[in-house]
């Protein structure tokens, strides 16, 4: 499932079609009727919070995307060639298109229901508007693990298990500590490092994780080879050494994902 940055980074490339007229179309047909309500329309705006998104459209009106497992979004140029039948949404306007298909959500929602989304999540480091005090608060008086707690979207919102395991080990916290036991030190550091490596992810449209120091370049190692691209410390190198200590990282099921944690950086 695509984490936070990737879903900001869909909201600012959708934004390259506002305020213009747009085709609206819903090829599968499942979003047909809404599609019917929004032809020639402009777009205003787009907003991400985690990992939902959101098209805004005159009289109130939002597109809510939700990607899920298997959602992917396509941009082209115009003119826009003929769309397959497992389009769920396409946007065409005079100089591109953009094609959503396979997504857990597509609706047509109000005002009020996306102000209803937006309050069932938890602060999203992308957005101005967060409150790490609103996540902590939560964390502070809970007995489950940080590592659980950081992929609650109720707590924050916009973290996977990539963001997750890479900024508890390059703070050298243990997954399984509860979150009652994260001191306020470092839940400041652990957003403030949120803020900063999920901004280069927009910028990037990539995850790196290493510091300048541990790249292979420095270290002179190999580059990793992942499908997920970019260079982290533990997420999916299980039973490869820990580019600090040598020790072999490791891999447990929890809350039902994958959990990658280096036993000897990451000291109860």
């Amino acid at each position: 499932m695509p984490e936070g940055h990737t879903i900001h980074r869909l909201a600012q490339d959708y934004a390259r079609f506002t305020r213009r007229p747009l085709a609206v179309s819903s090829p599968q047909g499942r979003f047909t009727p809404s599609a019917e309500l929004l032809a020639g329309a402009s777009l205003t705006r787009t907003e991400a919070h985690g990992k939902h998104l959101f098209l805004g459209f005159a009289g109130g009106r939002w597109i809510h995307i939700h990607l899920g497992l298997f959602g992917k979004v396509t941009f082209g140029p115009a003119p826009a060639p003929p769309p397959t039948d497992t389009v769920r949404l396409r946007l065409a306007g005079p100089t591109g298109y953009v094609d959503l298909r396979g997504p857990t959500t597509c609706a047509l929602i109000t005002d009020d229901e996306k102000r209803a989304i937006h309050g069932r999540l938890g602060p999203d480091p992308l957005r101005a508007d967060a409150d790490p005090a609103a996540a902590y608060a939560r964390i502070a008086r809970s007995r489950t693990t940080i590592a659980a707690l950081l992929m609650d979207q109720k707590v924050i919102a916009g973290v996977g298990n990539v963001y997750r395991a890479e900024v508890l080990f390059r703070h050298g916290i243990d997954p399984y500590r509860a979150g009652r036991d994260i001191t306020p030190t470092e839940w400041d550091a652990i957003w403030t490092d949120l803020v900063a490596l999920m901004r280069d992810g927009v910028r990037d449209n990539r995850i790196d994780t290493v510091r300048p120091q541990h790249t292979p370049q420095a270290m002179g190692r190999p580059p990793r080879v992942d499908d997920h691209g970019g260079e982290v410390y533990v997420y999916r190198r299980t039973h490869q050494p820990c580019h600090l200590c040598g020790d072999t990282v490791r891999t447990a099921d929890l809350a039902a994902r994958n959990l990658f944690w280096c036993p000897t950086c990451q000291r109860k």
